[in-house]
């Protein structure tokens, strides 16, 4: 599998440049009002339905000047296309355009002494069944691409700006534009966030759902980041102002997804390749077509007309010009909303064919924060240990030591006082607890102050070791009462993620700069088979390449120093961006920084593609049947199709691709 340059593109398919579903509302409504009198004044019609059309001076011209009208008006927006067309590469509107236009043209000589048989109604319901049929498709795309419009409107348009700073000052409602880095603004309980920011007071539950798509609230409190378009929850938040305008994630976000929506795949590059061919063969065909039945004589010339302007009508590739886009911007909204980010078209095609997906250990499959992993005590409750240990550490700001301190907290154990407080440097922390001398710090650390350190810690101490893990020690004035293990927790995510991208036939991969022993405990945790340890920054775009060479492989990494990695992978997955969304490396980004996005990257992917390839099907595989039925083949037998049934036939089609491309938003990704 090649990657594909990351570069920008732009679809092909912008035949409704400067259109919009209004217009073609507008239009189709007033030619179908035209089409009616039409109708009632046209031979067949009462020859079918047995009845007379009224007569008066100047009726005769009733229809033409009517069909005149249609054909300017409701027509003009396929002669204008295909104007453009011409210009470029032809395609849909053309065949539009000279459809409608032999219609009209010879339907006029006819009115004006040529010898044969008008086909006004013809052209009248032609018209009315395209507009209709943009309208729709129009309305179809501009469903699927209203995920730009929420995410625009999630942004309020006023902020509650602090005149005096943080205390209580003065208040005023400024425009958010007006806003510049460091402002301080208000957030009242219920309201939206209406710009990028820091939380420099206060503490309340914040919904980022539109962000994550997670429904559960996250607690804010002082120095947390706060995004543009989340909603406060139940407390005042004063938060200093840290990007605007084009800068906030929000704008990122936007950004993104319209560059994925706008960006071209290579399926649509075939859909394109295929459109011209079959509209260079509807030309064809019906030129063809044409020849043939009026050198047979059968009909005359009106009934060859009328067998050429079907072939092109049925032959319009509006279907096939819809069938990928529609699918991708479906594809696009839906990940989105679960809090995947596709950077450009081509990402999805690469994806569906991944058989090996590495992970970043740290940041990815772990936490990148210590969790206590194991307690071992020698003479004195674990409980009681972890309480000694937190109640001095609780004064310290090393991680290790707010490790243990959050253990405690997550255990609900009330904290005791520590006095006498010390930092010893390069070693741990000491104070007293309970009237009580206490150490917390490196097992080295019993050497040199001489405690005992009893066999059964000695060997926890070794367990913990052999496993990779941070070891610290807690000391009173005599010996070691109990040993902590603290290690890179592992999400838990990760593990179903692991899970289901091995039942998926995915091989996992994990890729870390730890030690060995590290390495291999997260892996075993995992169960994944194949890692590899103390992989440097700059070797892990070496190791990708050599993955690739294997089997397509993937690379989910933080986006930042994987940089190198994740353009170097098939298939790059930013993970761990946080609100910094704007990875320029990669072709996914994961907002939600949780590996298990992964699968539903893969399993999207796939189901992507499915819906592109059934779309390219049907959209080609109708004119199989329709042209030659379009063409008379089976004339002999009675069954001739008219040109406003065949243009039913290519809108039915065009149907059926927009709705099988809805479709995709039932895949359910937690499968």
């Amino acid at each position: 599998m090649t990657k594909k340059p990351n570069h920008k593109q732009h679809s092909g398919h912008d035949k409704h440049a400067g259109h919009s579903p209004a217009m073609f509302k507008r239009r189709f409504f007033i030619c179908l009002a035209l089409t009616l009198p039409v109708l009632y004044f046209a031979p067949s019609f009462q020859e079918w339905f047995n009845y007379q059309a009224i007569q008066f001076t100047g009726s005769n011209w009733v229809t033409p000047i009517l069909s005149t009208v249609i054909y300017f008006y409701g027509g003009l927006v396929f002669l204008k296309g295909a104007y453009r067309e011409i210009r470029s590469k032809i395609g849909m509107m053309t065949l539009v355009a000279l459809a409608i236009t032999v219609a009209f043209v010879y339907s006029v000589a006819v009115s004006l002494g040529l010898e044969g048989n008008s086909f006004y109604w013809e052209l009248a319901t032609l018209v009315d069944i395209m507009l209709l049929g943009h309208w729709i498709e129009m309305t179809s795309v501009q469903g699927a691409s209203r995920a730009l419009e929420h995410l625009a409107n999630l942004v309020p348009s006023v902020a509650h700006k602090k005149i005096n700073g943080q205390g209580n000052g003065q208040i005023e409602d400024v425009p958010v534009s007006e806003l510049v880095e460091s402002d301080l603004i208000l957030i009242r309980p219920g309201e939206q966030i209406p710009i990028d920011g820091e939380v420099i007071d206060g503490k309340s539950s914040v919904n980022e759902a539109f962000l994550t798509g997670e429904s559960r609230p996250v607690v804010k409190k002082a120095s947390d980041e706060i995004v543009a378009g989340a909603v406060n929850g139940e407390g005042a938040l004063t938060i200093k102002v840290t990007r605007t305008g084009d800068q906030t994630t929000l704008s990122q976000i936007m950004r993104l997804v319209k560059e994925a929506q706008a960006s071209k795949s290579q399926y649509q590059n075939k859909a394109d390749r295929l459109a011209g061919w079959l509209t260079y063969t509807a030309i064809a065909v019906s030129t063809l077509t044409f020849i043939v039945w009026l050198s047979v004589g059968s009909g005359g010339l009106t009934f060859a007309i009328n067998r050429a302007v079907t072939v092109l009508v049925i032959t319009c590739p509006h279907a096939l010009g819809l069938a990928i886009p529609l699918v991708i911007i479906n594809a696009t909204s839906m990940a989105a909303k679960n809090g995947i980010l596709v950077r450009n078209r081509d990402a999805f095609e690469r994806a569906r064919g991944i058989k090996t997906i590495a992970f970043d250990k740290t940041g990815t499959l772990t936490k990148g924060e210590f969790g206590i992993q194991q307690i071992y005590t020698d003479g004195i409750e674990e409980s009681s240990a972890l309480v000694i240990a937190a109640s001095l550490e609780s004064l310290s700001e090393h991680p290790l030591g707010q490790a243990i301190v959050q253990e405690a907290q997550k255990r609900d154990r009330q904290l005791d006082q520590a006095t006498d407080f010390k930092a010893v440097a390069g070693q741990g922390v000491e104070g007293v607890v309970n009237n009580q001398q206490y150490r917390v710090g490196r097992p080295e650390w019993v050497e040199e102050l001489k405690l005992k350190f009893p066999p059964a810690l000695k060997k926890g101490l070794q367990e913990s070791e052999s496993r990779g893990e941070s070891a610290i020690a807690l000391m009173d004035d005599q010996q070691v009462l109990a040993v902590f293990g603290l290690a890179d927790q592992v999400r838990e995510s990760a593990r179903e993620a692991v899970k289901k991208l091995q039942e998926m036939g995915v091989q996992v991969v994990m890729i870390t700069g730890d030690a060995e022993a590290v390495a291999k405990t997260v892996a075993e945790d995992l169960h994944i088979d194949r890692y590899y340890a103390r992989v440097l920054p700059e070797d892990k775009a070496n190791l990708i390449r050599k993955l690739n060479a294997e089997q397509p492989t993937a690379f989910v990494g933080d986006g930042i120093n994987d940089a190198p990695a994740l353009t170097e992978a098939d298939l790059g997955l930013a993970i761990g961006a946080g609100t910094n969304v704007a990875i320029e490396s990669a072709d996914l980004v994961l907002v939600k920084s949780d590996p298990l996005d992964a699968t539903y990257a893969l399993k999207l992917a796939k189901a992507t593609y499915n819906k592109m390839i059934q779309n390219l099907f049907w959209a080609t595989g109708y004119n199989v049947i329709g042209i030659p039925l379009a063409a008379g083949i089976a004339a002999p037998f009675g069954i001739v199709l008219s040109p406003a049934v065949g243009a039913v036939l290519m809108s039915i089609s065009t149907v059926v691709v927009s709705i099988n491309a809805m479709l995709l938003r039932r895949v359910n990704l937690d499968d």
